[in-house]
């Protein structure tokens, strides 16, 4: 099998470098050579490379910046997965791509199943949306994975953030009012291997797919959890769980809103990977504990 990686250097690009490598021949080019802003040299990547899987990490992130930056997310979000999509149905390869707790509005009261009606409430779900219905126009072979709060021990993402500022502050401000599963790139990555794998075996059908861990939490009890665990390894922190203050996200000035409720409902994957998906607490832990490995620079740094 002859994969096609773009995003290799985000978070979850690569902790994919290391879950694909076994399933066989893993390209992972560069923005260099693999720019999504740029259709021509992707098409020209797509058919030079001729993968049997297209797995697409690259995205464009930056939630509140797209609200003004809606042509640039729109391209990297939408227009570029639709390229890929239709190379995949003109090739017959297997496109595997992520999207977003963001595509919902966050006003259920239970965790949102792949059958929920969309509705996104900022322009960044708005182009991840768009993303995930170009692949459905495309009809080619996709598995889409919907994930959420997204983290690891390398990049930019809340847990680091939380212990850079926990260094510098005695005090901060979290919001509790918006809950999901922190979910980390080393459980994202080793399940869509497994998913890969499975779907080549003729196992797991195409379609969208919910992939989180599992429980739930809010930013603000994820923040404590993280100092507490940092605390509990040895770093050395201002910041202490009970000095972090919760607020409401209206106190908060942000240019882009967020889903109150970010709970994804995993059922579906669950049972057709016959896999149980681990607590959120779970790879926190793993992901300290890496952080405390790869020592006080990798945390310490501007995340």
């Amino acid at each position: 099998m002859k994969i096609l990686l773009l995003g290799k250097n985000g978070q979850v690009g690569r902790e994919l470098c290391r879950a694909l490598a076994p399933l066989g021949e893993l390209v992972a080019p560069g923005r260099d050579t693999a720019d999504l802003r740029d259709q021509e040299g992707l098409r020209a990547t797509l058919s030079a490379c001729r993968p049997d899987a297209i797995v697409n990490a690259a995205a464009y992130t930056a939630v509140d910046l797209a609200e003004s930056e809606q042509s640039e997310a729109s391209e990297v979000n939408a227009l570029a997965v639709s390229t890929l999509a239709r190379h995949a149905r003109a090739t017959d390869a297997l496109l595997v791509h992520y999207s977003t707790d963001y595509v919902f509005d966050g006003t259920a009261r239970q965790p949102y199943a792949e059958s929920d009606a969309p509705n996104p409430c900022n322009v960044y779900g708005a182009t991840k949306l768009a993303g995930e219905q170009a692949i459905r126009d495309a009809g080619c072979g996709a598995l889409v994975f919907r994930t959420s709060w997204v983290y690891s021990s390398h990049g930019r993402n809340f847990l680091k953030t939380i212990l850079r500022l926990g260094q510098a502050r005695e005090s901060l401000d979290v919001v509790s009012d918006q809950h999901g599963a922190p979910t980390s790139a080393g459980l994202i990555a080793d399940t869509t291997a497994l998913a890969i794998q499975r779907r080549f075996e003729g196992r797991l059908p195409t379609g969208t797919y919910h992939l989180a861990a599992a429980g739930s939490t809010s930013w603000h009890g994820f923040a404590q959890y993280i100092v507490a665990g940092a605390a509990a390894r040895g770093m050395a922190l201002a910041l202490a769980p009970e000095r972090i203050r919760a607020i409401l996200a209206s106190s908060y000035p942000a240019a882009a809103r967020r889903p109150g409720n970010s709970r994804l409902d995993t059922a579906l994957l669950s049972r057709a990977l016959d896999l149980q998906f681990p607590a959120w607490t779970a790879h926190v832990d793993q992901v300290l504990d890496r952080l405390i490995e790869l020592g006080d620079s990798a945390w310490r740094a501007k995340a």
